[in-house]
């Protein structure tokens, strides 16, 4: 198995892995989205178990995205606790990326539960739409393309389980089988 230790910034990406079989470590510094999104691809064709873990970041939804697409096992941190783990005050991204690897070597990585891309994507099309301003805020598109998101997301979703399983969210029948 290969792990890898992610300090994760919206413009590149600090690494520090260690190959479990070799025990070889490696650091790099990986720019996004191109030179990350090869850097995994190459790793996940190697057809070997790969895990990465990271401090919770808005940011990364692209990132999830290509290792859920790569099938490699992404683990997402309490930033807090990670930082409170942390033994040096001293920061640097290596330094970072080094104490999330050694956390998840000792299985001491205070992972926090994140729902997949498609449970996201779902909740999106039956959560409330966020308030607006001004007396017609509940009719009225909210800026920044909220309603425009609802709709090509319910045009993306066509036939099939996503549909069922939305039909049950709305019906508030989730975990039973939709008819």
């Amino acid at each position: 198995m290969i792990i890898i230790g992610c300090d994760y910034h919206p413009g590149f990406q600090q690494i520090a892995y260690v190959d479990n079989e070799t025990g070889e470590l490696k650091e790099q510094r990986l720019g996004h989205p191109e030179s990350a999104e090869k850097f995994y691809r190459e790793l996940a064709g190697q057809g070997r178990s790969i895990r990465v873990g990271m401090e919770a970041s808005g940011h990364a939804r692209w990132f999830e995205r290509l290792l859920a697409e790569l099938n490699i096992e992404l683990r997402i941190g309490d930033a807090a606790k990670i930082s409170a783990k942390r033994v040096s005050k001293r920061r640097t991204d290596q330094l970072d990326a080094q104490h999330i690897l050694k956390l998840l070597l000792k299985e001491d990585f205070p992972q926090i539960w994140v729902p997949s891309g498609e449970n996201r994507d779902l909740r999106q099309l039956v959560a409330p739409a966020p308030d607006g301003a001004g007396a017609h805020a509940h009719h009225e598109p909210a800026a920044g393309g909220s309603f425009e998101r609802r709709r090509t997301l319910q045009e993306e979703i066509v036939a099939g389980e996503r549909t069922k399983t939305i039909r049950s969210l709305s019906l508030g029948t989730v975990g039973e089988p939709a008819a």
